[in-house]
């Protein structure tokens, strides 16, 4: 397994040698960045004249999927469009599980806290503009996760699809300084869900690496019994052969116990990562089960702040980087993270469910990345929807954060604000 996290890293691009030690990060751009240094900015200046929130919930593949604690028929996609006075429009959304009332939690933030605060802004000045709604004080009192997050990660993903916009290029070419794109692997998690048959997960897994050409997929544990997980993960082991990645995901489900107990097994099917074994805030846990189990650990979801990841690192608890601009507040601080994660010489691969359409691009930049999941329940509502070609992304073309709706995705999928 140690072989195959090397493999990973050898593929992952070389990183920049960086004159600055890792420190105290403000959430500004004053932590130092290994990612490219992006061009000074040279665009026109805009202003923000409106800010218009939206609900979007969008049916999941068959009509219902499951891991171990949740169960879902749609996903929600609280988000934000920035107008500015050239005509520029700029597109930044969250992921929830379309639960419409705390969906409107997160759009009732960025109407009623981020808009007022934004109109009449440029956007181009991303960070200080992330700073003002963090550090706003009456947010910050009841905020710095949580719903407040999600709401400035959407703005924040918005911004930074102006950005891009305003210069012309995807915005994983303006964040890579324009260099080539590299290739960025994908691998398939939505035939794994805990509510499938086994013989449908085996069906699935087959299908996605034989057919479509992925080169790795997830399954979804979990059960009651953990002896029924190990049963299909073999099932599925088996079917793919043992040249594809197979990652399991346990959805804080499990103990600590039983990750100690069971991770042998799964070892012994050259599993690649088991992800969020345990409850997600628990760092000692994870510390000790990433020191007595020899399938890495990764995990970062569920985490709300660069900070967070820094003590799960710095405790050792944590062996692949799963960073999500949905609750790290946007593209601004994914890439914070990103950076602490490279700094310490660990992988990223991004969560995605279901933000893939901004994660292709914040990995395609980063040189720590060199996988991503693939989930495709809300390509259609996209102009340029990420694409998997022979086992790795299509590098987007269209200028932006490849956040721009399709005209019919609110007429299909808009749910009312209030």
């Amino acid at each position: 397994m140690l072989a195959r996290i090397r493999e990973h890293l050898s593929r992952a691009r070389p990183l920049r040698k960086s004159g600055t030690a890792p420190g105290p990060p403000p959430y500004s751009a004053s932590l130092p960045m290994l990612s490219k240094k992006m061009p000074p900015d040279r665009f026109e200046r805009m202003k923000i004249v409106a800010v218009e929130p939206f609900i979007l919930h969008v049916p999941v593949t068959g009509q219902e999927i499951a891991d171990s604690m949740h169960r879902l028929t749609h996903w929600g996609v609280p988000g934000v469009i920035l107008v500015t006075d050239t005509g520029l429009r700029g597109y930044g959304y969250s992921g929830t599980h379309a639960h419409l009332p705390t969906d409107r939690l997160i759009t009732g933030f960025i109407e009623h806290t981020a808009a007022p605060l934004l109109l009449g802004e440029d956007p181009a000045e991303i960070d200080r503009l992330w700073q003002k709604i963090y550090r706003f004080p009456p947010a910050q009192w009841v905020g710095r996760s949580g719903i407040t997050h999600l709401g400035l990660g959407a703005v924040d993903v918005a911004l930074w699809d102006l950005k891009a916009k305003a210069a012309g290029v995807p915005l994983w070419k303006l964040l890579n300084a324009g260099a080539p794109a590299p290739a960025l692997e994908a691998y398939n998690t939505d035939g794994g869900w805990l509510n499938l048959s086994r013989e449908r997960i085996v069906a699935n897994a087959k299908r996605f690496t034989q057919e479509e050409g992925f080169r790795g997929v997830k399954l979804k544990i979990g059960k009651p019994d953990p002896a029924e997980d190990l049963e299909r993960v073999a099932a599925v082991r088996r079917a793919i052969g043992p040249d594809v990645k197979l990652m399991v995901d346990a959805n804080g489900k499990w103990t600590l116990e039983t990750a100690l107990a069971w991770s042998p097994r799964l070892r012994e099917l050259d599993v690649y990562w088991i992800e969020e074994p345990l409850w997600y805030d628990d760092i000692p846990a994870h510390a000790e089960l990433a020191a007595r189990s020899e399938v890495p650990v990764a995990l970062g979801e569920q985490l709300y702040s660069y900070y967070n990841f820094r003590d799960f690192i710095a405790a050792g608890a944590v062996r692949f980087v799963q960073p999500d601009v949905t609750r790290l507040a946007g593209v601004t601080e994914w890439r914070q993270v990103a950076d602490l994660a490279a700094q310490h010489g660990l992988p990223v691969a991004a969560h995605v469910g279901d933000m893939m359409q901004v994660h292709l691009h914040t990995s395609l930049a980063h040189p720590a990345c060199a996988i991503l999941e693939y989930i495709p329940w809300i390509r259609s509502c996209f102009t340029e929807p990420a694409t998997v070609r022979a086992g790795t992304f299509v590098p987007p073309r269209e200028p932006g954060a490849g956040t721009t709706l399709v005209p019919d995705a609110l007429e299909r999928y808009a749910q009312p604000l209030r």
